[in-house]
């Protein structure tokens, strides 16, 4: 019978709870074996203990994965625990509270025991309750038989009167009882949170490192006599992918492949007028040769396409082509579809701008206007291309088009292609760069790129890896064609090395723009984007001649990359704990990860001197607890041992570390913690 005493509190008050995205109306990222952290608000009436459980779901709802949870800072009421989904799929998690008697028992026995204060009571309290859950364990298996005689046995010295009570207690309250009560605690008046949506994506949703290279430039030839040159082609840049391979990137990205407009054309260096030569920016779409459907003829066909995807796909590289949703004014979209751009009162259209910068040579799309008709033709044109091997977009200025859009878009193609991923290169305010992440996109660039200082640094590793987490999933870019920051203009080949250290070992994503690797900083004057740049005219690099004379950073990337694979932690972005350092340049954190069941912690900690220009020294202080340590990891002096992965040495850490770094010889240390 009811009692009409009804609450949407619950028994035990659940709130709070992490990863949630807007109340579980968007479902909460990850990717197959991923980290996910799960945090909750519990607590209760008066002083009794309680406990809490992390449970997650399977794409066919069947429960997966239990875990108890670990209490937060005292007088918080957070709670904190790891789930870890092994495949794509719409999974779902929840969190239990439930009332401890057990550990109500421990903590007032030990109070009150210790004070002579109801002794026998507490101690035939304690035996019935240890005598209740060894029955409750039950004898279903080997494993659950000798956890419940652990228990039961205890609860038999609990009980014996022949005893003093301290040996008595001390039998109740043992490490070994107390092991089988955390993996098999007494549930009382459990309280369930409901269940929360998480969307487990493939691998290349949130782990890669990504590679950009124009290929007009790959294979372009430079005729001194006519100062003209012939454009690099899809064949020409096939050869250079054997290099970007053996650097360890698993993407090549690729600009906009598309005939490109001749009205307006911008010529070198963002010039409002070109040259009959000039080749114009791969951004302003369109031609008589065709839209986004179709290829630059000087690029080549179809056919040297599929050729270019068969060979990166053999070198392990996934092609990642950029979606540009704009329009040169010699696009065919502008003749047939004239209600999908702006008209101004004079009877032009708008081109785009974002003042005071001017953009003549695109006309940027209008959504409002034949919004259906305008999505089903972005929609081919997307689907064409994965037709084509294409199964990463890098989207230009997400941001500038409608939000809605860019949810039915993603929606209705990862509901044919699942492994479509899509990437917001979004510069713009957090609330949008946010919701983009929650509208679908799979990653987004970030501020990372802008992010310099110590100071800074913490903050939004903080940030990234611990308060957006759940919907915004960043792919640390050390520069683009666009920008290119003033760290890397004036802070010589060691900022170079900082920077490649920060992102990719700090982000499962990171990616680097060709011309990184030769040190390439000189800037257009007032601007923070590369003179000559490669956005209007062709930029033929010499890679393997820079690297034959030791001037190629090529070798230091590639072992970063290696680090990455080689290591677990580095995949995950959650686990990233910021540490203490002395210095205000230096940053120190650490990620780690447990590879498998009873295996040893994978911990990478990572220690970086952002000062391009000094040495900097100090002293590091570690949060050991988030370090994974074992007991027989440390010497008999508390230390351990970490190797350098950078440079080969090896010392000896504890919780306070003296550090020196000099950034002309190597900014970093990336240690790795020796398991005993």
């Amino acid at each position: 019978m009811s009692t009409g005493l009804q609450s949407s509190f619950g028994r035990i008050p659940v709130t709070a709870l992490h990863p949630v995205v807007e109340g579980g109306r968007y479902p909460a990222k990850a990717i197959p074996g991923e980290d996910i952290r799960v945090e909750a608000l519990a607590f209760r009436e008066g002083h009794d203990r309680l406990g809490t459980t992390a449970v997650l779901y399977g794409p066919d709802g069947l429960e997966v994965q239990r875990v108890p949870m670990v209490p937060g800072p005292p007088g918080t009421d957070t709670w904190e625990g790891w789930l870890r989904p092994q495949s794509e799929g719409a999974w779902e998690f929840e969190v239990e509270a439930w009332d401890d008697p057990y550990g109500t028992w421990r903590h007032d026995a030990r109070i009150k025991v210790g004070a002579g204060i109801d002794v026998e009571l507490m101690l035939a309290e304690g035996a019935k309750l240890l005598t209740d859950a060894a029955a409750a364990i039950g004898n279903a298996n080997d494993s659950a038989r000798n956890d419940a005689d652990t228990v039961r046995r205890a609860s038999w010295v609990v009980a014996d009167g022949l005893l003093n009570p301290v040996e008595r207690l001390a039998a109740g309250i043992s490490a070994e009882v107390d092991d089988v009560l955390v993996r098999r605690p007494i549930r009382r008046m459990v309280t369930r949170s409901g269940r929360f949506p998480i969307k487990v994506e493939r691998e290349r949703a949130g782990r890669g490192a990504w590679y950009e290279f124009f290929p007009r430039s790959e294979g372009a030839v430079y005729h001194p006599e006519s100062g003209t040159y012939t454009s690099g082609n899809f064949r020409t840049a096939a050869e250079r992918l054997g290099a970007v391979a053996e650097m360890g990137f698993d993407v090549i990205y690729l600009p906009p492949i598309h005939p490109i407009g001749r009205t307006h054309r911008k010529g070198p260096n963002n010039t409002l007028v070109a040259g009959p030569h000039d080749p114009g920016s791969p951004w302003a779409i369109g031609a008589p040769e065709g839209g986004h459907d179709a290829i630059h003829p000087d690029l080549g066909t179809v056919e040297d396409f599929a050729v270019f995807v068969d060979r990166a796909r053999k070198l392990g590289l996934e092609v990642a082509l950029d979606l540009a949703l704009q329009a040169s004014p010699d696009h065919p979209w502008v003749g047939a579809h004239p209600e999908w751009f702006t008209t101004r009162i004079d009877g032009t259209i708008a081109y785009a701008e974002n003042p005071p910068k001017k953009y003549q040579d695109i006309y940027p799309l209008n959504f409002d206007n034949d919004p259906e008709g305008l999505a089903q033709e972005v929609l081919r044109t997307v689907l064409l291309w994965v037709s084509r091997g294409v199964d990463i977009f890098r989207v230009d200025n997400p941001h500038t088009k409608p939000l809605w859009f860019w949810e039915w878009l993603i929606g209705r193609v990862n509901e044919e292609h699942p492994q479509v991923v899509f990437l917001a290169e979004a510069f713009t305010r957090p609330a949008m760069m946010h919701a983009l992440g929650r509208a679908g996109f799979q990653q987004s660039y970030t501020y990372f790129t802008w992010r310099n200082t110590k100071k800074e640094l913490e903050e939004y590793f903080t940030e990234v890896s611990r308060e957006s987490d759940a919907f915004f999933r960043p792919n640390f870019f050390v520069n683009t064609p666009d920008i290119l920051t003033e760290y890397l203009q004036f802070g010589g080949p060691a900022a170079f090395r900082i920077r490649a250290v920060l992102a990719s070992m700090a982000a499962p994503l990171w990616g680097v723009y060709a011309g990184y690797e030769l040190f390439e900083h000189v800037a257009r004057p007032g601007a923070e984007e590369y003179i000559d740049n490669e956005k209007f005219e062709y930029k033929p690099r010499d890679f393997a001649g820079a690297e034959a004379a030791g001037h190629s950073l090529a070798p230091y990337l590639a072992r970063l990359n290696r680090i990455r694979r080689d290591h677990p932690a580095l995949g995950d972005l959650r686990n990233l704990v910021v540490h203490a350092s002395t210095d205000d340049a230096t940053v120190v954190f650490s990620k780690s990860k447990v590879p498998s069941p009873g295996a040893p912690a994978d911990t990478v900690i990572v220690v970086v001197n952002t000062d391009s220009h000094g040495t900097r020294e100090g002293t590091v202080t570690l949060d050991l607890a988030a370090l994974g340590l074992r007991r027989e990891d440390l010497d008999e002096d508390g230390r351990f041992t970490v190797d350098d992965l950078l440079t080969g040495e090896t010392w000896k850490w504890g919780a306070h570390n003296y550090v020196r770094l000099d950034p002309f010889v190597e900014p970093a240390h990336i240690l790795h913690i020796r398991r005993n």
